[in-house]
């Protein structure tokens, strides 16, 4: 019943709208705080999070595998994480206040939100990964209010008649 309600009704498109718009402003202006700051580099972050990882009350490292992946993978290949994260991070907020490929761009925000908290980060990425999934679970509705109402249906579209054509030259 809330599933129908936050996929269907115009009322909850609206109530949507305000989250989306209110998540987009916190990543774009993430992400264009970094990437305007003259150099960001997560080092520092990935360093201090394999240095001190999340434990649990016995003082057992919890996400072992996740320190793993840090320091044999994103350490080594800091660079591209240093242009993914704030280029993810303003293109997650802008898909997300303009309301265009809104599930892709929340998909994306929710993957950066356990990322950090992964890491060990609190701070406001629960609130932000509720809401998150609040408009994910949404779906089309969304975005209704905004780009997703014209962009969806063409990929639609586009979609449907690039299968109609590769049927057409199988045939032939």
């Amino acid at each position: 019943m809330f599933n129908k309600f936050l996929r269907e009704n115009k009322i909850a498109a609206a109530i949507l709208t305000v989250l989306r718009l209110y998540l987009g402003y916190s990543w774009v202006t993430a992400g264009y705080g970094k990437l305007t700051s003259g150099g960001f580099d997560a080092a520092g972050f990935l360093k201090g999070a394999i240095a001190n990882p999340v434990k649990g009350p016995d003082g057992a490292v919890v996400f072992g595998w996740y320190v793993d992946f840090l320091k044999h993978f994103a350490l080594p290949n800091v660079d591209v994480f240093n242009v993914i994260v704030p280029w993810g991070e303003t293109l997650i907020g802008l898909g997300l206040i303009l309301g265009c490929l809104t599930t892709t761009a929340m998909f994306f925000g929710l993957v950066m939100n356990f990322s950090f908290f992964l890491a060990g980060t609190v701070s406001h990425n629960p609130r932000d990964i509720f809401i998150g999934f609040i408009i994910l679970t949404a779906g089309y509705n969304a975005g209704r209010i905004g780009l997703d109402r014209w962009v969806v249906p063409f990929i639609a579209k586009m979609s449907k008649k690039g299968t109609g054509n590769d049927k057409a030259k199988a045939r032939a």
